[in-house]
């Protein structure tokens, strides 16, 4: 009997070895170097967010813009483009944000400062360019990831020192949450704020100093509720939601609603009724609502799923990463589209505060939509060179750990292996 097991493992191995691909074959394979589960994933959201956007907005775009298909194309357009963008990035070797990071902070900036001179005020707040077309804060999140990324790179060894790591690092974050909080836009700031935080500390990043980031944190997030209107009246609502769902803001009374009318199952697509009867926003902000009220708890899950797998390919990415430059980009942008899409989420359900937020490539809009497809696009990039760098015989650990006892990032080097010295 085990000569009979063993002639089939042997037949089995010569058979493998005929079949098996040309060395060329497989040089070809290991250069394209895609993430495959995440190109499904981001295909999967592609799908749906057309759907849930044809579906949320038909009679909100026809109210507004005498046109019930005007927001689906523009969200097509824009997803095209957004698209190609993605492409472009994923062949973009990211070591050359290096040389790209400064001019796009510098065009960010005046983007942002532009916003305040055009004063394009809609739904209360100033925030567009070009007709409502650009919003520069979303731009700012994808740019905040990149030159902070290259800048805690470039000042690794130096980032205890708190005038070459604290201080500098509070300046970048700090010229940029001021020109998004005058618009106002409280979340992009947030978003800002916990972005930067989270990069420093990957980066290795003296724990004193992150503490005192924290407390200023705090003490920044106190004055916003004290100080600010549009942040107390929703820390309000939040709280008195959390005592009495009846009692919650008009916006998430109609999201709960929503979650309600759609049990376990849902209603179907196209078959919500909240969408036509007051609730703000439904192809954007409070497009969740619609998924729940459309697909139920089965179709809200799955989306909660679908980013739980983006964000731990993107961390996976981070984990292979060669350089810690490779990581800190993969990490970051992995985070920040996690982390805008579990906000809006965690907000339909007055699980946070609310927060202007965008549900990545689900929401409407061209700004969120093209910036989300950047950060893809420079995922996949990273994938592809991690691959590439170990077909061509280069062997290197992965920074797993970024925070070693001495307080400082570790970071590997790519190196040849044994075989290819001999």
């Amino acid at each position: 009997m085990f000569q009979t097991i063993s002639d089939v493992f042997v037949k089995a191995r010569k058979s493998d070895a005929a079949g098996a691909p040309s060395v060329e074959a497989r040089r070809r394979a290991i250069t394209l170097g895609i993430d495959v589960p995440l190109l499904l994933v981001i295909a999967t959201l592609m799908i749906f967010g057309s759907l849930m956007v044809y579906s949320a907005s038909w009679d909100y775009s026809f109210l507004i813009f005498g046109s019930p298909t005007y927001i689906f194309v523009r969200q097509v357009l824009w997803m095209i483009l957004g698209a190609g963008v993605a492409v472009f990035l994923t062949f973009l070797d990211y070591h050359w944000w290096r040389r790209l990071a400064v001019p796009a902070m510098g065009i960010t900036i005046l983007s942002l400062i532009g916003v305040l001179f055009i004063s394009d005020i809609r739904h209360g707040a100033v925030r567009t360019l070009m007709d409502g077309s650009i919003q520069p804060s979303e731009l700012a999140k994808l740019v905040t990831v990149i030159y902070l990324a290259v800048w805690l790179f470039a000042k690794q060894e130096h980032l205890s020192d708190v005038s070459t790591g604290l201080v500098p690092l509070a300046a970048i974050l700090g010229v940029l949450s001021g020109l998004i909080f005058i618009q106002p836009d409280l979340s992009a700031v947030v978003t800002i704020l916990f972005l930067g935080g989270t990069l420093f500390f990957l980066a290795g990043g003296d724990l004193r100093q992150i503490g005192i980031m924290l407390l200023i944190a705090i003490l920044v997030g106190w004055l916003v509720v004290v100080v600010n209107k549009t942040g107390g009246e929703r820390v309000a609502s939040y709280m008195a939601g959390l005592k009495d769902p009846t009692n919650a803001s008009y916006h998430v009374q109609r999201s709960l609603e929503a979650f309600v009318n759609g049990g376990w199952l849902g209603v179907g697509i196209g078959n919500a009724r909240t969408k036509l009867t007051g609730l703000p926003v439904p192809p954007t902000d409070s497009i969740f609502a619609v998924v729940g009220e459309e697909t139920g708890v089965l179709g809200s899950t799955v989306l909660v799923i679908l980013f739980v797998i983006l964000l731990w390919r993107g961390l996976s990415i981070a984990r292979r990463a060669p350089d810690q430059l490779g990581t800190l980009l993969a990490a970051g942008m992995s985070l920040w589209l996690s982390m805008e899409a579990f906000v809006n989420m965690a907000v339909m359900l007055n699980l946070l505060p609310f927060a202007g937020n965008a549900l990545p490539f689900i929401s409407a809009g061209g700004s969120n939509l093209v910036v989300s497809f950047a950060a893809i696009g420079i995922l996949m990039n990273i994938s592809r060179t991690s691959v590439r760098m170990k077909g061509e015989g280069r062997s290197f650990v992965a920074v797993v750990d970024l925070r070693r006892r001495n307080r400082r990032g570790r970071v590997s080097r790519a190196r040849r292996s044994a075989s290819d010295e001999e």
